[in-house]
């Protein structure tokens, strides 16, 4: 850093060479995405994959889109870890009176009490690595576990200083002119007995902890953070807007431009821009001066006039406007003013739109709904509640664009989400239809029916459907109610769906019953889900897994013409096929199945539902290298539902050794997988000559024969006297 006041005296450079060539410059080549089963860490020289390891910072992104994933395409368990105590209770409560109730489950932590994360905080995935708390909410101790991702290995459990919980995550690109860098935190947002662990007085307002998500140590805390709407930042940052629409001005706070969280607050100095937080207690919006703190309070990074008198109340943040309505039964007022930098508090729009007859009619509630990340060629909504209709508007000029038709009214109540992606303004609630409507129109583009053929949801004929993430062009819904009822439904479905036809991917009816109140009923990160299963308390992740393929030849030399049997199996070797349970039922490992049967399969395997009797395995392609080093595809054979698959070869005509390859090429559940084995092939042995008859003499022809008689004849007048003799008396 150069400091303020140098004077630069003129100079010259030495010669540079330049060198035009027209051979293109060769660059490092880009690396192709995983076709095996992989894990974290990255290496960070595989920059194509980022695009499959994504992380998910807070409880619920905007539209829950969930970027930087591969959308699983089956239900596929990796692991099951149990959470607490769950599942069926069985027998008797305690008198025999109450023995019916055995078949009633442990308490799950809905309503009010719930387990996996808060209410409107965690889990949170980050660099591979899966965040939750232990323990319901409201315990004494809030337990936070650190699990991996893709293995499900337990990496630490523990109790967060002062029995803090997770809320969310951070990754922070720390770009200055001698590092560069992503730091990670957890964050957890402190109260009263923090403040007095950390030695503050009860005026420090909001406190917030980092931790260090390797090992869940402390590293810093800031008090003194300001109110308003919280934003991440293009590198990282936690960003704060205040606005004030009354005295027509907004702020920016910024977490990183807080000058005690360096090595030096001395400006210009090397320790400024340095990043030296651990074991601070920082006032982040503390008095003090620098060039990056225009107010003199730390973390102000601008102040900005914005029109006054604007109605109603800011509604929405983007990245480069602010959205804002008034909303009444008669009329609609709409406004935005921008973010960019250099018009920042410029209006874009400011208009009234007269409210259709039949709100005031029918004395309608309407709310903001949901609305496009992008403000240019996006689109928010409002949501009539008592109508069950949307009404689209566009983000750019504020016009009104469009009206749905009524949904079912059942999809009046809370408990009905809208969320945008992909050009589909998506609705689902209690009705248990999933509704997609055309982003540009506004016309019904297609409907789903999570439908319930055993009538376990007393209201409906559908289950109540929750969206979850949306990602890779997918939507991921699941089944949770606000207060459930004991003995839960059965059977609750969890579904992926394409966004733009709604089709339906794959299905799964069992496997996992979402939590309402247990913070995020699922997420997705580095490709892999993580749910809370409130059937048995377990924590489930489901994704593409690792396969294993053997080969064995019996008869493995043999002679030209002949058949070699090929055999050997395909198995499941995903984390959670490790557990005893698992290998005590399946001492042969856990057969690789089809797609087509997956769903029922991970019942089987990890429910102990019945074995589905039409299981199917998977296709393996049976390939040989000859001695004259010649590829040779030898055939296919499919597996059985208990892995098993054999092929019979009949051996060409060319003696010498052949490398047999086996190879399950993987699947939308499966990683591919390969083994080899070899045959000695040996030539057939030459067929022994007849020996030459040797040519009949006169003698043996007339002379052997007539002596032979002869013989004959005496022995049998020898036979004849010796009766004679015997019978004399």
């Amino acid at each position: 850093m150069v400091p303020v006041g140098t004077v630069m005296l003129a100079s010259d450079s030495e010669k540079l060479i330049l060198v035009v060539q027209e051979e293109p410059v060769k660059y490092y080549p880009s690396m192709p995405l995983p076709t095996e089963y992989w894990t974290r860490p990255i290496d960070p020289q595989l920059r194509e994959w980022s695009v499959i390891a994504g992380n998910w910072l807070y409880w619920s992104p905007r539209n829950l889109y969930a970027p930087y994933n591969e959308g699983p395409e089956t239900a596929h368990v990796l692991w099951a870890k149990p959470l607490t105590t769950g599942g069926l209770v069985g027998g008797s409560l305690g008198e025999p009176a109450l023995e019916a109730l055995g078949y009633h489950g442990f308490e799950e932590g809905d309503a009010y009490e719930g387990k996996f994360g808060g209410r409107f905080g965690g889990p949170v995935i980050l660099g591979g690595k899966f965040y939750y708390e232990k323990y319901a909410s409201p315990d004494k101790y809030k337990e936070t576990v650190c699990v991996d991702l893709r293995t499900g290995e337990e990496l630490w459990s523990r109790v967060m200083l002062n029995n803090l919980t997770i809320s969310f995550a951070q990754l922070l690109y720390w770009d200055t002119y001698d590092y560069h860098g992503v730091y990670d935190y957890l964050w957890a947002v402190g109260d009263a007995g923090t403040r007095t662990l950390l030695g503050l007085p009860s005026t420090a307002g909001t406190i917030w902890c980092a931790f260090d998500p390797f090992t869940g140590d402390f590293v810093y805390a800031l008090y003194g953070i300001p109110s308003g709407t919280r934003v991440y930042g293009p590198k990282g940052e936690i960003l704060y807007y205040t606005f004030n629409l009354a005295a027509g001005y907004m702020t920016l706070w910024n977490s990183t431009n807080i000058p005690q969280l360096y090595a030096s607050t001395t400006y210009p100095s090397m320790g400024w821009g340095q990043w030296r937080p651990m074991g601070k207690v920082i006032n982040a919006t503390a008095a003090i001066v620098s060039p990056t703190t225009p107010l003199g309070l730390a973390g102000y990074t601008w102040n900005k006039t914005i029109p006054t008198g604007l109605p109603g109340s800011v509604q929405a943040v983007l990245d480069d406007r602010v959205v804002g309505a008034r909303i009444t039964q008669t009329e609609v007022n709409l406004w935005a003013f921008s973010l960019k930098q250099g018009q920042e508090g410029f209006l874009l729009f400011n208009k009234t739109w007269k409210a259709p007859a039949e709100w005031a009619e029918g004395n309608v509630s309407v709310s903001f709904g949901a609305i496009s990340s992008q403000g240019k060629d996006g689109v928010f909504t409002l949501w009539a509640a008592e109508l069950t209709k949307h009404y689209g508007f566009s983000a750019e000029t504020g016009d009104f664009l469009w009206e749905t038709d009524s949904e079912h009214y059942l999809n009046t109540w809370v408990g009905t989400v809208r969320y945008i992606a992909y050009g589909r303004l998506i609705s689902s609630g209690i009705s248990g239809i999933v509704y997609a409507y055309d982003l540009k129109t506004g016309k019904t583009a297609w409907t789903y029916h999570a439908n319930d053929p055993y009538q376990e949801i007393l209201w409906a004929n559908d289950w109540w459907m929750r969206p979850v993430f949306i990602t890779d062009g997918k939507i991921y819904l699941g089944h949770l109610e606000h207060s459930p009822i004991d003995p839960k439904p059965r059977g609750a479905p969890f579904i992926c769906l394409n966004v733009t036809t709604g089709e339906e991917i794959w299905r799964v009816n069992g496997l996992t019953r979402l939590t309402y109140w247990g913070g995020g009923p699922a997420l997705i990160g580095d490709s892999v889900i993580a749910t809370m299963d409130t059937y048995d308390q377990r924590i489930y992740a489901i994704g593409k897994g690792p396969s294993a393929t053997s080969a064995l030849i019996r008869n493995n030399v043999v002679t030209e013409g002949n058949y070699v049997l090929i055999e050997g199996t395909v198995t499941d070797i995903s984390p959670g096929t490790e557990s005893y349970a698992l290998r005590a039922r399946f001492p042969n490992g856990v057969p690789a199945v089809s797609d087509e049967c997956m769903s029922d399969w991970m019942l089987y395997v990890y429910k102990q539902f019945p074995r589905p009797s039409n299981a199917s395995g998977v296709e393996v392609s049976i390939d040989a290298i000859d001695p004259n080093n010649n590829f040779i595809h030898l055939g296919t054979a499919t597996s059985d539902a208990s892995g098993f698959y054999s092929f019979a070869w009949e051996t060409p005509p060319v003696p010498g050794r052949y490398t047999i390859i086996v190879t399950f090429g993987g699947s939308k559940a499966y990683y591919a997988s390969f083994a080899e084995t070899a045959a000695i092939v040996t030539e057939a042995p030459e067929a022994t000559p007849e020996p030459t008859p040797t040519p009949v003499s006169m003698a043996e022809l007339y002379f052997m024969p007539m002596s032979i008689a002869i013989i004959i004849a005496i022995v049998a007048v020898g036979a004849v006297m010796m009766l004679l003799f015997r019978r004399r008396p």
